[in-house]
């Protein structure tokens, strides 16, 4: 048996040491932790696919979280299936020990428990996730209905930006193809939507703290 440990992070500039530490602390050789910088959006990530071609019967794979694995109940559960039934090998979540296959509950198998509590908690997240969107979606919308401005003068952004920003977070469209449509570069729109964002969620705050 051999074990294994995958990390991804979600932006080439967020730093994986705190998933890291915790793989290291598991025992696994730095050259068995795989690692993907790139959305969860899909499973075309290269390191987790050269990772799930290394795995074999009985190995186990450690990760910090199970979000780590996707964004949504369907790819989580997927995944899930593939890696405990198909390649037959072990999960540990580190931040949530009830769902790690490796173990017996009272006799029954940890991948029958697990499976029951996965479908639970991914189901739970999905839910929450869609209630960030739409919290995030509706004060875009708002923030442009009552003329909000943020930070200093810049260069006014196309007509439709509002629109194209909340279908982005609504995942209807890529941020290329946002950016496309509005003439813009993909940083650009990047940058405006998490400005206007990190705004509408102070205004939100202030709501409770004032």
């Amino acid at each position: 048996m051999k074990k294994y440990g995958y990390i991804r992070v979600s932006a080439k500039d967020q730093n994986p040491d705190r998933q890291l530490d915790a793989l290291y602390k598991q025992g696994i050789p730095p050259r068995r932790i795989y690692m993907d910088k790139q959305s969860g959006k899909d499973f075309k990530r290269p390191e987790y696919m050269r990772m799930v071609g290394k795995l074999r019967k009985g190995d186990l794979l450690v990760i910090k979280s199970i979000d780590r694995l996707g964004r949504n109940y369907d790819e989580i559960l997927e995944q899930w299936r593939v890696l405990t039934r198909d390649k037959q090998a072990d999960i540990e979540v580190i931040d949530f020990p009830l769902l790690n296959t490796n173990i017996k509950h009272e006799g029954l198998t940890g991948v029958f428990i697990s499976d029951i509590v996965l479908q639970i908690l991914a189901y739970v997240a999905e839910t929450e996730r869609t209630f960030i969107r739409q919290r995030q979606a509706e004060g875009i919308a708002s923030a442009k209905s009552r003329g909000v401005k943020f930070g200093r003068d810049k260069k006014a952004m196309p007509d439709r930006f509002s629109e194209y920003a909340i279908r982005w977070h609504n995942g209807e469209i890529t941020m290329r193809e946002a950016a496309d449509a509005l003439k813009i570069s993909t940083s650009t729109f990047c940058r405006r939507c998490h400005e206007l964002l990190d705004n509408c969620e102070d205004q939100d705050d202030s709501r409770f703290n004032g």
